[in-house]
């Protein structure tokens, strides 16, 4: 992993620390659907402005839109919405915690779907990083036993769509030369227009709650930074690294919704949650690393379909 990508893998979950959060608060004003589409709205403008100050160009003649829709609906539609649906049945601490279980099913989802090869350093990694997890949240054996069903299956079922659409990612932007704007700009848009049908149908208006303050700095905050920013820095980490690796920022999450709680809510951290940290981030850094060999497998595995592709 190099130096620029576990920055990004920093950043990106410093952003999303608080989005468990900001989700639990819109959800007293709006649908998991509507809030699919505000915050992919507000994300599509942030990032819309970012290409146009930066020229770069937007590809709506090069981009494959059948693939790039498949995509977005399987990445950001459809686990946005399992997991503020969820957020109605858990608290948005364990729900950050269910998250972490997507890197596992990343590494699983490439094997036996994507032709994928993982190492002894991927799987020691994901290990180590959810043992961290644990002594960070101070995890019981009641505490998970006590978890609604419901909410537990739907934020797994959201922790599954981003194995697979992390692992369509890397070959759409591999396969078609996409820039990390422009994948970053069609997965908005597509969620944009597949939420919101949704939600058009499917769930009550609230226009008077939009300009509500509070929840404008909600939207602000989960949609343009949690949504334009950090995918602009998910599909860098998957462009210049791996889906497992951009994956891993599930594990930094629950560690920088910590932060945030510090800083802006005066919660105390406790030496299990520092123990937790370090760890984690052992974890993470260990399951960057790859052995020449097994660095040199993995990339002709994917390049193998690739090149049949095109």
């Amino acid at each position: 992993m190099s130096r620029f990508v576990f920055l990004a893998l920093i950043l990106l979950s410093l952003i999303w620390g608080g989005s468990f959060y900001f989700i639990k608060m819109l959800l007293h004003d709006f649908g998991p659907w509507t809030i699919g589409f505000l915050r992919s709205a507000c994300g599509l403008a942030v990032v819309t402005a970012i290409m146009l100050a930066l020229r770069k160009p937007f590809g709506f003649r090069t981009i494959p839109w059948i693939p790039m829709a498949t995509m977005a609906l399987i990445n950001t539609s459809m686990p946005w919405a399992l997991i503020a649906f969820s957020e109605t049945r858990l608290s948005s601490s364990m729900a950050s915690i269910l998250n972490a279980a997507t890197p596992v099913w990343t590494i699983v989802v490439g094997i036996l779907f994507f032709r994928g090869v993982s190492n002894k350093a991927q799987w020691i990694g994901v290990s180590v990083a959810t043992v961290g997890m644990a002594v960070l949240l101070g995890i019981t054996p009641g505490s998970v036993v006590s978890v609604d069903v419901l909410g537990f299956v739907c934020m797994i079922g959201a922790t599954f769509c981003y194995a697979i659409g992390s692992q369509l990612s890397k070959r759409l932007i591999s396969g078609h030369a996409l820039s990390m704007y422009q994948i970053t700009f069609g997965t908005l848009l597509c969620c944009m227009l597949g939420s919101g049908s949704v939600a058009l149908f499917a769930e009550p208006a609230a226009f008077s709650q939009l300009v509500v303050p509070t929840n404008i700095g909600m939207m602000i905050g989960l949609g343009a930074f949690g949504s334009g920013i950090a995918y602009i820095l998910f599909y860098y980490i998957v462009e210049k690294g791996s889906p497992e690796i951009a994956t891993m920022v599930t594990y930094l999450v629950p560690c920088t919704a910590l932060i945030w709680g510090y800083f802006l809510l005066n919660e105390a951290i406790k030496w299990n949650m520092l123990l937790g940290l370090f760890i984690i981030l052992g974890g993470v850094y260990v399951a960057g690393r790859k052995g020449g060999a097994g660095k040199k497998r993995n990339r002709q595995t994917i390049e193998e379909p690739l090149r049949l592709e095109r």
